[in-house]
């Protein structure tokens, strides 16, 4: 079943290239100011005739028409002038993540680019990132860069102008094309009435998608694009570059808009449009920030993915003729941007991009309303199976945020054991807003439970809650299920996360001290027929024979325990909240400490002292590992875990 919805908008919408959009741009305003960073400010004839001599450079250093190159720098303000630059001499390029130089490396995988444009101290930051790709240096060529002319090259333009990055860790590679890029300007354009007098602010990683392909959104409009360096990290910080660079227009994701505009930080009154895109925003959301917005702004809710360059729907309250009920569960996407159409087949939403062609599968669930607007159903990759039963996440923690002490929620199986499986949830308190409650941790188990009975099935119902300060986000800021923290082991005892529900599958005590005991008496049965005559006492004189049979007992004890710990260990010491590389090397450690005491005296009193061979062989392969082992615990011990939670 197939329904479909687009925009006015149809036929072929583009033509040219944004860089000649710029360029026209250029001729019409040179003075106006095109970058504001921290470095200074680029008017757009000195940030064209930059662009045009890196171009040139490209030119001349042999890159062939066409090529990719990838943008590794650590200026803000050099990495536009690089991305026009690459435009400029007919190539595509692609914006890496320099500050983490594991996903810059997988970036670069993914887009084998003919060359990477970066600087020195992104070059030592990148490591082993940069592979065998063909290297250009800016600060080593400044000077070569500055003798050419500073016209424009003439370059023709490839079949690609930019590579985008997409996935749940920002590295699948999305080749865009100049139509689609130039296409999905003009639909931005048109819904935000973007003028030259509007100052544009991405608060996006230059590497994601709002960014890569949202600068468009100043620059070929005429405007003002400001870059506000470190302060991108800092909501504070970010609220001041707001107020003293007066930026009419905001592009953020759901995180930071809650962080930018708390109720009791009023908004800059220069700001005329806020965007929200990147993750789901709810209906009540989108009221309480539109509130906490000056009368007249526009707050807009958009959706879209890299293959169609950021741009599907877009929504805003004003679309509604009427409040709507249940607001803190219901995300709506609104309606299609010009050029763009939106279909629902199957339940999934599909996305024809600005310029035409084929629609895009999005792997987002939605349907089409009566009144034309499109509704957010969840994402098919964040279905739940939790013993054998499709758990629908979105639903449950759609729910859950109608509850007013919880502002967000993630549902997730936790893993306990290779057979055994814990349906989790995750949430954040509610944003400090007087509509919905004071500032306050997010509620227990047992309050959120009640709050669910009857408006989920009951198998759907998360046996674990752990509340945490925010939920995680990943750097296009979307809610990031990846980097939920492990539940500490008071979850099972109801000391601070909720009381224990019936199916948890924490291990218990009583479980693994049996173990221990079976495992211990299978040992001493068995150490005759491995090692005969290693616990041979008859010629020990009393009482020393009972010292030696205590030892022998207690090594058996300690192997079983090892035993019984390295199938029951490992979920417990996870939930730590040290590092799961560090946990499972100590888990494995711990094991080999209690474990090996039994084989290795065994192994001991049955050798010659003079064996040196076989003396060589028992201390390398037991004492040596056991000082190694150690050191490991020595390290799990003291090393911080991450402080992620809040008690109840």
């Amino acid at each position: 079943m197939t329904q479909a919805s687009e925009s006015a908008a149809t036929g072929p919408r583009t033509a040219g290239t944004v860089t000649r959009l710029f360029a026209a741009r250029v001729r019409e305003t040179p003075d106006a100011p095109a970058l504001i960073a921290v470095s200074g400010t680029l008017s757009y004839a000195e940030l064209d005739g930059r662009a045009n001599r890196l171009a040139r450079r490209l030119l001349a250093s042999g890159l062939p028409q066409g090529a990719t190159v990838a943008v590794a720098l650590a200026g803000e303000a050099d990495t536009v002038v690089a991305l026009l630059a690459v435009l400029k001499a007919g190539g595509a390029y692609a914006l890496l993540a320099p500050d983490a130089p594991g996903t810059a490396e997988k970036q670069l995988a993914a887009t084998a680019p003919d060359a990477l444009l970066t600087d020195s101290r992104t070059r030592y930051r990148l490591g082993a990132a940069q592979g065998d790709h063909r290297v250009i240096l800016l600060d080593d060529d400044e000077e070569a860069v500055a003798a050419q002319p500073a016209d424009e090259p003439g370059a023709e333009p490839g079949g690609t102008a930019a590579v985008l990055f997409t996935g749940a860790d920002g590295t699948r590679a999305v080749p865009v094309g100049h139509e689609r890029l130039l296409a999905a300007h003009q639909a931005w354009s048109e819904v935000a009435g973007t003028t030259p007098a509007d100052r544009h602010l991405i608060t996006a990683r230059l590497d994601v998608t709002a960014f890569a392909a949202g600068w468009t959104r100043a620059l070929c409009g005429g405007g003002a694009l400001v870059l506000p360096g470190p302060a991108r990290e800092r909501a504070d910080e970010l609220r001041r570059v707001l107020a003293e660079e007066r930026v009419t227009v905001l592009h953020t994701d759901p995180g930071w808009a809650v962080h930018l505009f708390r109720r009791r930080t009023p908004a800059p009154d220069s700001l005329r449009l806020v965007t929200v895109t990147g993750d789901r925003l709810y209906v009540d959301q989108q009221a309480t920030l539109q509130r906490r917005l000056s009368p007249g702004v526009r707050l807009l809710n958009v959706y879209g993915v890299t293959e169609t360059a950021g741009v599907g729907t877009w929504f805003e309250l004003a679309r509604l003729s009427r409040p709507v009920a249940r607001s803190a569960s219901l995300s709506l996407l609104g309606e299609p941007f010009p050029g763009c159409r939106v279909e629902v087949q199957d339940g999934e939403i599909r996305l024809g991009p600005p310029e035409g062609g084929d629609a895009v599968p999005t792997g987002d669930r939605g349907r089409l309303r009566e009144d034309g607007l499109l509704e957010f159903g969840g994402r098919t990759r964040d279905l739940v199976v939790s013993d054998g039963h499709t758990v629908d996440a979105y639903r449950v923690e759609s729910e859950l945020r109608s509850h007013e002490g919880v502002g967000g929620a993630i549902v997730a199986r936790m893993n306990e054991g290779v057979l055994l499986r814990t349906l989790a949830v995750y949430v954040e308190p509610s944003p400090d807003d007087g509509d919905r409650g004071p500032d306050r941790p997010a509620p227990g188990s047992v309050e959120l439970r009640r709050h669910l009975e009857g408006r989920v099935p009951k198998e759907d119902m998360p046996k674990v809650v752990v509340r945490l300060r925010a939920l995680p986000r990943n750097r296009a800021g979307q809610e990031d299920r990846a980097a939920l923290p492990r539940p500490p082991s008071g979850h099972a005892t109801g000391t601070k996360y909720g009381a224990a529900q019936p199916g948890s599958a924490e291990p218990s005590g009583c479980g693994a001290g049996c173990a221990t005991l079976v495992v211990a008496l299978f040992a001493m049965v068995l150490t005759d027929f491995l090692w005969t005559g290693s616990t041979d006492l008859s010629g020990v004189p009393g009482p020393w024979a009972g010292f030696f049979f205590g030892l022998y007992a207690a090594e058996c004890l300690a192997f079983g325990a090892g035993m019984a710990f390295l199938f029951t260990g490992l979920p417990r010491m996870l939930r730590a909240g040290r590092s799961p590389g560090l946990t499972r090397a100590a888990h494995l450690a711990v094991v080999y400490l209690l474990a090996s005491w039994w084989p290795q005296d065994n192994a001991y009193r049955l050798a010659a002292k003079t064996d040196w061979p076989q003396q060589a062989l028992l201390v390398y392969t037991f004492n040596i590992p056991l000082m190694v082992a150690a050191a490991i615990v020595a390290v799990y011990v003291t090393r911080r875990p991450k402080d992620t939670y809040d008690a109840d």
